[in-house]
């Protein structure tokens, strides 16, 4: 296959616009985003707002597309173009935003004359972490492996195994109610942070130095959780001490302990199986060195954690080239 040949990948969560391109060797070589903007004191976008977002960050982020290639890959070749289309790979999964990354690919394909690859999200996410980490080799073993996806908008375990040269991924367990990330942004917004609030909180506990882990009451049972508990745990002692970064940290040691137990849980269910963690909330240093802990736990680098196309490119690549060679 030709050097010149690229994948496009486009993801449009109800958080990011992201564009990311790999080449044919499966190397990921632009991956932008542009956050979606939320008022001060808000808690996040509603779908019609988030689909507003995206339509007036894409055509700035294709710009910048463009100038990419034209400066590093001139006679670089789009042969494909992926996109998230729905939340999750099962039927009845749908988000408005996703309308608009699929607009955008299906453009581009009748513009170009190159084939349109349709994912989801989540297998995107699980796609973007497996390559961060250096585990892409999973997907050719043919050995089944976990996959933590804990976000804003997901809190689940899922087991997941490559059939026929496509993800396959099947929910074993999760949160009952809250969200990881929502937990962390309600808690943030309650101390009169932006939305979203992870990194600001993360800073604030970087900042203040070495807080010792806290002692938590986590609610785990198998392999599903109960989180909404924790934004009135948080609320209490941010309302007892006043200080933003001991309550951050006591928000975040909550999320490690709740998934540390649910790991724990899935290997004794499964065996120790390899496990992948993607998502948002995986990016933070403190829960990520406290589940680090286990053996045989993977993790990616924060910018392919949180939401981006990263993944759909590259699962865009794998398509293709199942298809045509």
């Amino acid at each position: 296959m030709s050097d010149n040949v690229l994948f496009l990948g486009i993801d449009t969560s109800n958080y990011t616009t992201s564009v990311a391109l790999c080449d044919a060797d499966g190397k990921v070589l632009l991956n932008l985003k542009r956050l979606l903007s939320v008022k001060s004191g808000e808690r996040g976008l509603r779908q019609s707002d988030a689909l507003f977002a995206h339509t007036k960050n894409l055509p700035e982020i294709m710009r910048e597309l463009k100038a990419f290639l034209g400066d590093k890959y001139p006679k670089g070749k789009i042969v494909a173009v992926g996109c998230s289309a729905t939340p999750r790979d099962v039927e009845g999964s749908y988000m408005p935003c996703f309308l608009s990354g699929v607009a955008v690919a299906e453009a581009i394909s009748a513009v170009l004359g190159c084939e349109v690859c349709k994912f989801s999200h989540q297998n995107g996410h699980i796609m973007a972490s497996l390559y961060s980490s250096q585990m892409t080799e999973l997907l050719d073993s043919g050995v089944p492996f976990a996959a933590f996806h804990v976000s804003g908008g997901t809190t689940e375990v899922l087991l997941a195994e490559c059939k026929e040269n496509k993800l396959d991924v099947k929910l074993v367990g999760g949160s009952l109610d809250m969200n990881a990330g929502q937990a962390i942004d309600r808690t943030g917004v309650l101390m009169g942070l932006n939305f979203p609030c992870g990194r600001e909180m993360e800073s604030l506990c970087e900042s203040k130095g070495d807080i010792p882990r806290s002692k938590t009451k986590i609610s785990v049972k198998g392999l599903e959780c109960n989180l909404s508990g924790l934004e009135n745990l948080a609320a209490k002692l941010y309302e007892q001490t006043g200080d933003k970064a001991v309550t951050s940290a006591y928000c975040f040691d909550f999320i490690a302990d709740t998934l540390l137990k649910l790991t724990k849980n899935l290997r004794e269910k499964y065996g120790n199986i390899p496990v992948i963690y993607a998502g948002g909330v995986m990016s933070n240093k403190r829960i990520v060195t406290r589940l680090g802990e286990l053996e045989g736990t993977h993790f990616s680098k924060p910018e392919f954690s949180s939401d981006n196309a990263a993944g759909i490119s590259l699962l865009c690549r794998r398509k293709y080239l199942q298809d045509n060679i």
